[in-house]
């Protein structure tokens, strides 16, 4: 009799385990389903316009237009590094002057007009901020971003 309860309960431990597995792998699924249509990422569409811009360390473009509501018309992208050789390999600063920040990179190669753009973190608002898109520039000398973005902070993306 006394194995046939040690058995028992055994199987009862086994049951409780696996029923917990799989409510773990049920969460799971429903999150991951979900992380696409979260409102803290998804498509990055940023547009700018760089007559500001010389090649320059401190030089900048400023923002047109923005899908995201942290970006907004007016930032400037700041470019730490100077152009060197048709390549422009240089941290950037995104911001409106001392009000938060966004930290990131940039290397485009000027003579094929294309590139990419990394952003990870940031102050204020950009705290958490993520984003990794395609540079390129359209016929009429607009600058565009598309790639896509993520916030890993609560609230930061409104």
């Amino acid at each position: 009799m006394r194995r046939h309860e040690i058995l028992k309960r055994f199987a009862g431990l086994i049951a409780v385990f696996m029923l917990a597995a799989g409510i773990t792998a049920v969460s799971a699924l429903a999150v991951a389903s979900n992380a696409g249509n979260s409102p803290r990422g998804g498509a990055l569409h940023v547009t700018k316009e760089c007559s500001q811009y010389n090649g320059q360390a401190g030089s900048f473009c400023t923002i047109t237009s923005s899908n995201i509501k942290a970006i907004k018309p007016g930032m400037r992208v700041v470019y730490l590094q100077p152009l060197g050789d048709g390549v422009l390999d240089s941290d950037v600063v995104l911001s409106f002057g001392r009000r938060p920040a966004a930290f990131g990179h940039v290397v485009l190669d000027l003579a094929t007009a294309q590139g990419r753009v990394t952003f990870s973190g940031g102050t204020g608002k950009f705290k958490g901020f993520h984003a990794d898109a395609a540079v390129s520039v359209d016929a009429s000398g607009v600058w565009h971003w598309d790639g896509t973005y993520n916030f890993t902070r609560h609230n930061d993306d409104d």
